[in-house]
């Protein structure tokens, strides 16, 4: 059962990212929920790449023995740079889209639009 509990947790990070994305009204908060799901991933590629009793995948002056997955751990530190600048992104649109109409509320947006 123990080893069950990073995958609950890239569950309910994904959940949690979902509700806040499908079912919240302001920007900021979907904005949340993006980076959650993204947590939420990057979480589950560490968790693929662990191997029980293994040794960070660094070659020099390895002491031997089982090591961990490399590729997971690339995959995921690329992961968290695109997903800043996705962020960083995400985080100035809303704030020219609360200058152009003065809301962060998306239903609001939607009727100031037509």
């Amino acid at each position: 059962m123990i080893y069950n509990i990073p995958y609950l947790a890239v569950v309910a990070l994904v959940l949690i990212g979902l509700y806040a994305l499908l079912f919240k009204r302001n920007l900021i908060k979907m904005v949340i929920g993006v980076t959650l799901i993204e947590s939420g991933v990057n979480l589950f590629l560490i968790t693929l790449g662990y191997r029980e009793n293994s040794i960070a995948p660094i070659y020099t002056g390895s002491p031997g023995g089982i090591m961990s997955l490399p590729v997971p751990q690339a995959l995921t530190l690329t992961s968290i740079v695109i997903g800043v600048a996705v962020l960083a992104l995400m985080l100035s649109l809303v704030i020219h889209i609360y200058r152009h109409y003065g809301t962060l509320d998306v239903r609001k947006i939607r009727r100031l639009k037509e």
